[in-house]
């Protein structure tokens, strides 16, 4: 049985966690759909990640915790990078991912709203780095999540406390609390689908990597250059739609 439901709607990318029986708590196979879907989107423009059921993802299945108590050091840095490698694929996907939250998101699940490029959270959501409260830390997903909550995981790492969605905005690891998250991220996900399909990618790639100095001018100059940057130009100048959001136009 699957763990994802995947769904292609025109030009969007619908990944959806489907273990609600388990709260969509990540387990090998789990792991293992998520890095195939997030490896390989296609053309999609965009993706939303959602999950079924009462809560987005509460971390770790208890059983695949329990079968990995044996392990040893060489098989738990194994294990360990598969989840690195899933987070890793959607981190680095091509088409921006948008995450929409709702009850628990516990540690890799914390982790998983990290490496979105863009989250938006139910009032009733509830993160947590949890992992210290085992024993255990928050490493494999550290480079996801620090570059959106910065110093704050000097408290949330150690304390392995649990915090609302406020404070999951506040710090960063989310971008908007709404009493509606499902229709703000189909919004944001519209707002994605404005802008040129190669545009959207490269902008992505922009935040990413972080270019300097000359390389900005010449990404800069590629893109004015493009026909995709002169097809947006001239729709402007025109006060017309550019051509790619009539081709998507779902009406």
């Amino acid at each position: 049985m699957t763990a994802l439901k995947l769904e292609r709607d025109g030009p969007v990318l619908r990944v959806t966690l489907a273990r609600p029986e388990r709260r969509n708590a990540f387990d090998a196979a789990l792991i293992a759909e998520l890095a195939d879907a997030f490896s390989d989107v296609g053309d999609a423009r965009t993706v939303l990640l959602s999950g079924e059921g009462p809560s987005f993802c509460a971390g770790a299945d208890v059983e695949w915790q329990r079968s990995s108590i044996e392990l040893s050091y060489d098989e738990n840095v194994a294990d360990a990078m598969r989840l690195h490698r899933m987070l890793e694929a959607i981190d680095s996907c091509p088409a921006p991912v948008v995450c929409c939250v709702h009850g628990y998101a516990l540690g890799g699940g914390s982790g998983l709203v990290a490496a979105a490029d863009i989250a938006v959270a139910w009032p009733d959501a509830v993160f947590g780095f949890t992992e210290v409260r085992l024993g255990i830390i928050p490493a494999v997903i550290s480079p996801f999540v620090l570059p959106k909550i910065g110093e704050a995981a000097r408290r949330y790492f150690v304390t392995g406390e649990r915090f609302d969605a406020e404070v999951a905005l506040r710090i960063g690891l989310v971008s908007e609390v709404a009493v509606d998250a499902g229709t703000a991220a189909e919004t944001i996900v519209e707002d994605i689908l404005q802008g040129g399909p190669t545009a959207t990618r490269e902008a992505k790639r922009l935040v990413r990597e972080r270019p300097s100095g000359i390389d900005t001018a010449r990404i800069a100059a590629a893109r004015r250059t493009s026909d995709e940057g002169q097809e947006g130009l001239r729709a402007f100048l025109d006060r017309r739609r550019p051509g790619w959001i009539e081709t998507d136009d779902r009406g």
